[in-house]
């Protein structure tokens, strides 16, 4: 699927891509790449990367044409996949991004935004005072947006919505009976850079933020937008106050997360995970089906289905509660 709110400025033949990064001794047969897309979602004619065992099974069945990855993992891709051999797979990667989504790697203010009153909505929606609205915006029918939020561009909200004040979104697909309660921020750049001594190198954010139908997102919550794949909240899933979630995670249905719990990259939850106040999900993990995790946890590795977890690092909780009686 083409990408709904990042314009593509490709196609681009593969080894002037690579030059164009600066990456060395490789040279394939004149082709042009279309896009740059994960190893899940790649098509013919796509650039992907590969930079973890973590994702040995999927790199399996991409059907990326090529693939930027390392010595070590070029076995795993199949054979209608050619490896590229970087050194530096993700500053690479981000570097290709940069080329096809130039547009993507700064989140500056919206320009394009009216006072709601100037727009198409102003009879179709109940909203608050300084309500602005973005262009390519499509908000359903029996919604509300409270005072001094923001509808920034690339935006569409379901019906029977409900927006808080001072709520900033942008890059979003909001399905229906949403709410997202005050001091809300959906849809912005994720923490995603490389560092190095002179500058700091910016990965771009081409993904969005698709939020399920029946989903309430607490005061003061940070909903980062993907990188190269989606941030996605599944439906009937509760959060509360003062969460962060980062770019890529995909958090399934039926699920309560408490306050002040932070998610980092590309982490995966199951359905009906109940998670507690203050509880840490490092990067890159799965959290299977029907877990609980206890408040003030940190979980650094995959949970099983059907497990209930507590302490740093998160164990089961039989054991927790063991060795600290």
């Amino acid at each position: 699927m083409d990408n709904p709110f990042f314009k593509n400025t490709g196609p681009y033949d593969i080894n002037n891509l690579l030059k164009l990064i600066n990456l060395k001794g490789q040279n394939f047969s004149e082709e042009k790449i279309n896009d740059i897309k994960d190893l899940y979602s790649s098509q013919n004619k796509d650039i992907t990367f590969f930079h973890s065992k973590k994702y040995n099974d999927i790199a399996k069945s991409t059907k990326a044409s090529y693939c930027i990855t390392n010595d070590n993992l070029k076995s795993f891709l199949p054979d209608t996949c050619k490896p590229i051999i970087s050194d530096k797979v993700l500053l690479h990667t981000a570097q290709i991004t940069k080329i096809f989504y130039p547009e993507s790697v700064t989140d500056d203010f919206d320009n394009t935004v009216e006072d709601i009153n100037q727009t198409k909505f102003k009879e179709k929606v109940k909203f608050g005072r300084n309500v602005l609205i973005g262009k390519n915006v499509n908000i359903g029918s029996n919604c509300l947006i409270g005072h001094n939020s923001i509808i920034e561009k690339n935006v569409s909200i379901g019906n029977n919505c409900s927006i808080g004040s001072n709520v900033i979104i942008r890059n979003s697909l909001i399905k229906n009976n949403v709410y997202i309660l005050d001091g809300s921020i959906i849809g912005k750049k994720g923490f995603g850079f490389f560092p190095d001594k002179i500058s700091n190198y910016r990965y771009p954010q081409i993904g969005i933020v698709i939020i399920e139908d029946n989903v309430e997102i607490g005061c003061g919550s940070t909903i980062d937008r993907g990188s190269l794949s989606n941030t996605i909240i599944g439906k009937n899933t509760y959060l509360d106050n003062q969460i962060h979630i980062a770019h890529n995670v995909k958090i399934g249905e039926n699920c309560i997360i408490a306050g002040q719990v932070g998610f980092a990259g590309s982490s995966t939850l199951g359905n009906n995970v109940m998670i507690g106040g203050q509880a840490g999900i490092s990067g890159h993990l799965k959290v299977g089906n029907n877990v609980q995790i206890g408040g003030g946890s940190g979980v650094i590795k995959n949970i099983p289905d059907n497990t209930k977890v507590m302490g740093y690092p998160a164990k089961d909780l039989k054991n927790f509660i063991r060795e600290n009686k």
